[in-house]
């Protein structure tokens, strides 16, 4: 048996991937919903490759294994990209250029030893938004939409970006589903998860707040997994990226209008249908527009509440809180926001990265009610920061 040079398999593999590509065309074979039934044809057409290859006395695919996987990333996954996406400890993949491909792993970026072209770049992008019912063309040059495994997708094209597609994958990390598993890691004090715990369980409304990779959202999902069994949680986002756990949970997502101009859902208008459905707790994914109104005015309504906001601070959290809503462009100014701020956010708790790429609760504070010098008055109940 002779061993096939890196030409010789490259080609064969891409013949026998078109004979994969081909079957599950014919016999309607969904990868995504079929994956054993897709192994099972792949491993097929290796095999059969190899029995005309020694009945004629050419090279064989000597890695059976490796070929089947090969084959259906091709087919069916994400090419070069599928070993990244596969791979637990990669926390997120981007491409700047075909040539330029990164991730991170920790909290810490490395290049990724990839090279594309463009085009592989915009049939990657094609392939992963073909079942989001999501677009990106020259009259919407951006696009930010779910992956089947949870990943978030945000893309930009030219002339937005100045030449190459710019791609993100932000991965949803599975092993980071609960407080436990967020003390365990070091990110979390088993302190500060105490008290995080009994505002869940008492019904207490809880912004998260940090910078951009501060672990704002993958914290979200832990406090929606410490939320007591009975009660009935409902979460909004612009796009699928919490993939919370809880026994009665309903998740929502925004829709970017059609090519006409029609049939956009907002974050706002999610707020609202979301209190129709009643929720014992209302979650917004992030809250960085006019929706902080319709969202201060659900927890002044007596539905406990929880969000994410960029900001510096936890008091930098509040003040942001409370200029958000004048977006709205509505007749509502800061002497109605901060008194019910005051009243209506339990706890703010602050994520920090740090240049190690370690993620950490540092300070929780709680508003007292007050409003003192034209600001919320709060405590700090965890973390050694001034409030």
């Amino acid at each position: 048996m002779s061993l096939a040079s890196p030409a010789t398999s490259t080609r064969g593999l891409s013949a026998v991937a078109e004979r994969v590509r081909e079957r599950l065309r014919t016999e309607e074979v969904d990868p995504a919903r079929d994956p054993d039934r897709a192994a099972f044809i792949a491993r097929a057409e290796v095999r059969r490759h190899n029995d005309f290859a020694l009945a004629r006395g050419v090279d064989v695919i000597e890695d059976e294994a490796a070929s089947v996987r090969d084959i259906l990333s091709t087919v069916a996954g994400y090419g070069p990209l599928q070993a990244l996406l596969d791979d637990p400890d990669v926390e997120e993949i981007w491409i700047n250029a075909p040539d330029r491909v990164y991730v991170a792993r920790e909290g810490r970026s490395e290049r990724a030893p990839i090279v594309l072209s463009d085009t592989a770049v915009r049939d990657l992008v094609e392939r992963m938004l073909h079942a989001t019912g999501r677009r990106v063309d020259l009259s919407q040059p951006f696009v930010d939409a779910s992956l089947p495994d949870g990943s978030r997708l945000h893309v930009v094209i030219p002339d937005i970006t100045r030449r190459h597609w710019a791609v993100n994958i932000r991965k949803f990390l599975t092993r980071f589903r609960t407080l436990d598993d967020l003390i365990a890691a070091g990110s979390v004090r088993p302190e500060a998860a105490g008290i995080l715990r009994t505002a869940m369980r008492d019904g207490t409304s809880v912004i998260v707040s940090g910078a951009t990779h501060a672990g704002k959202t993958t914290l979200l999902g832990a406090l929606i997994a410490a939320a007591p069994a009975d009660h009935r949680v409902v979460t909004v986002e612009e796009t699928f990226e919490l993939n919370a756990q809880a026994p009665d949970l309903v998740a929502l997502q925004g829709r970017q209008p059609s090519l006409e101009g029609t049939g956009e859902v907002s974050l706002r208008r999610l707020v609202k249908e979301a209190l129709r459905m009643r929720p014992d707790r209302l979650v917004v994914g992030e809250v960085r527009d006019a929706e902080a109104l319709d969202l201060l005015l659900a927890l002044n309504t007596g539905v406990p509440g929880a969000a994410t906001i960029h900001a510096n601070s936890a008091t930098d959290a509040l003040r942001k809180l409370a200029s958000l809503p004048l977006l709205a462009g509505r007749n509502i100014d800061r002497d109605f926001l901060l008194p019910a701020i005051a009243a209506s956010v339990g706890l703010v708790v602050h994520c920090r990265r740090d240049a190690s790429g370690r993620r950490a609760v540092v300070q929780i504070v709680a508003p007292t009610g007050r409003v003192v010098d034209g600001a919320v008055e709060a405590r700090q109940v965890f973390g050694g920061e001034t409030v």
